[in-house]
């Protein structure tokens, strides 16, 4: 069974079977492999997401942390599990493989879920009952450092399994079908938008059944319930062994990149060759070769060494002109990546301060029934399945008539939709924010929680467009043998977006002496947080629409220089011939 890096039987068969034979595409892979992988991720999100979108409630009512800090802690929990992505992503292309990866870090999910359950189901836990502490804000013991710590340990434990999970589900997901069958390939095109489909059942489920078993019987109950969804999906996932297909590690992504930077940076003064040919590796190279950021291209001239020494001469220190232009395909990604972080940062505003301002309104539905202020995500995922419906069923065989492009929409497309959308939803954050301010102090009255709803939606539908799309973007525009570090490279974008909420909560805090985020809502102005990040929206869209209409997609790219590259080897055995 492959489980890490063994060699195959046949050293150029990169994906294999269990047993580490050549696959057999009508016994592994397809929709079947990839439905039981789903399952995962599907579990993952039921823990993540119930957890998050009502952590702020339990840190402020329950902890007596104030606003700002709550929001920091859910909103750093929340960047460290995006970040860890990158660490699992490492690890399973270097070392370990998705698959055992992947059922390592769920167990690990697993563990942590239930070290929350423990410490939200302890008495001891927790600092003694406070009523009405968001509007008192005296009198009330916050939570001490030692009950924090068994928090904190329960939180980043699931982070660290989470991250491991979320950087290799959609990568091994996608190693189900072959991209050079046709059929496969546009079944791997769906593949995207039923991933995400999926994962919001999972979401949907956290934010309604899991928030109110929180709210109204027992944190323990909705975190026990996560946890035992991740002991399940491990089940699930090690049953379906004989049905995947795996792709063999092929070494560390992060070695050849620090190796080519090295060598580029070292080898700076050295002249460049009369022809590219002369580089290392140019003429096997699996990529071709581009004029782009020639600077990387000293790393694969080959320098010799003392002839003094033969160790030293024979020693092959120049890297490959493959290994260089898969570190230019990361760096070209970096200014798209940069883009995109600001869209998870006002997404982050509704796990935090959309939850917290919920529970300053009118939540009453029927009798004395009261709407879960962490349920409010509810209205996000309905807008999700929804958008990612029409996308799959509508949006895309509409636009693919038009485009005559398989995808209906290229994926930087979606992600330019999804930022419109997220900055016109913190514009009507701010509007609403004002509303209800002005109505809680001048009128003495509670507005309905349902004029969140809006903000929701937008930012609901925006991640519709820009998750895919960040998605599909990275890994397809990516490396093909990094392509979990690809995933991982997506979910740091959405971990820096959680650390720069972090950032700008704690300046505004400073510049404005806690006089925008206050613990009573009522007594702050966050109506001018939300402006804040609607017009930092706006500037970053317009950056990203600049950036966007530059690039150059991978396969147009390499259709170019494969004939270019053709053309020079001609040229090459040509002049051999004279």
């Amino acid at each position: 069974m492959v489980l890490a890096g063994a060699c195959s039987k046949e050293e150029n068969v990169l994906v294999v079977d269990y047993k580490g034979d050549p696959v057999d595409k009508t016994k592994t892979g397809g929709w079947l492999g990839a439905g039981l992988i789903l399952g995962t991720e599907l579990a993952e999100r039921m823990c993540v997401m119930g957890i998050a979108m009502n952590l702020v409630t339990y840190l402020v009512g329950d902890l007596h942390l104030s606003n700002s800090q709550s929001a920091t802690v859910v909103t750093n929990f929340m960047g460290t599990l995006n970040l860890l992505a990158l660490l699992g992503g490492f690890l399973a292309d270097a070392k370990f493989g998705r698959f055992l990866t992947v059922a390592i870090f769920s167990m690990i999910a697993a563990l942590g879920a239930t070290l929350l359950t423990i410490s939200t189901s302890m008495k001891s836990m927790q600092p003694p009952p406070c009523d009405n502490f968001r509007l008192m804000q005296h009198g009330c013991i916050p939570a001490s450092g030692g009950q924090l710590a068994m928090l904190y340990a329960s939180l980043y434990t699931i982070a660290l399994g989470a991250g491991g999970i979320k950087s290799n589900c959609s990568g091994f997901g996608s190693d189900q079908f072959d991209p050079k069958d046709p059929k496969e390939e546009k079944a791997m095109i769906f593949f995207f938008n039923r991933f995400y489909f999926c994962i919001s059942i999972g979401s949907l489920f956290a934010v309604t059944v899991l928030v109110y078993l929180q709210d109204n019987v027992g944190r323990g109950w909705g975190y026990g319930i996560s946890a035992v969804a991740m002991a399940l999906s491990v089940m699930v996932l090690v049953a379906g062994t004989p049905k995947y297909r795996y792709r063999v590690p092929e070494g560390s992504p992060l070695t050849v990149i620090w190796k080519v930077l090295y060598l580029a940076f070292k080898q700076r003064k050295v002249a460049y060759p009369n022809d590219p040919n002369e580089l290392e590796g140019y003429f096997t190279a699996n990529v071709a070769h581009t004029e782009k950021f020639r600077c990387l291209d000293k790393a694969a001239i080959s320098v010799v060494g003392n002839r003094s020494s033969p160790e030293k001469q024979s020693e092959k220190r120049s890297s490959t002109v493959t290994e260089v232009e898969e570190v230019k395909m990361v760096v070209k990604l970096l200014p798209i990546w940069a883009t995109c972080i600001l869209f998870w940062t006002i997404y982050s505003q509704m796990t935090t301060f959309s939850v917290e301002q919920a529970t300053y309104m009118d939540r009453r539905i029927t009798g004395s029934f009261l709407f879960p202020s962490g349920s409010l995500s509810v209205f996000l995922f309905i807008t999700i399945l929804t958008f990612t419906s029409l996308n799959e069923k509508l949006l895309v065989p509409i636009a693919g008539r038009i485009t005559h492009n398989p995808q209906g929409i290229t994926s930087l497309q979606r992600i330019a939709v999804g930022l419109f959308f997220s900055m016109l939803a913190m514009a009507v954050s701010a509007i609403v924010e004002k509303k209800r301010r002005d109505a809680s102090n001048n009128e003495n009255n509670s507005i309905s929680v349902f004029w969140l709803v809006p903000q929701f939606f937008l930012v609901g539908a925006g991640e519709a467009f820009a998750y895919v799309g960040q998605l599909e973007f990275f890994i397809r525009e990516g490396p093909a043998r990094m392509k979990s570090m690809s995933t991982g490279l997506f979910l740091a974008t959405v971990s820096m977006g959680f650390f720069f909420s972090s950032l700008l909560v704690t300046l505004v805090d400073k510049v404005t002496k806690r006089t925008w985020i206050t613990n009573n809502l009522n007594k702050g102005r966050l109506d001018y947080f939300y402006w804040m990040l609607a017009i930092l929206g706006a500037v970053n869209f317009v950056v990203f629409l600049v950036l966007a209409r530059r690039h150059e997609y991978k396969v147009e790219r390499e259709i170019q220089e494969i004939e270019l590259k053709d053309d020079k080897v001609e040229e090459a055995v040509k002049g051999m011939d004279v």
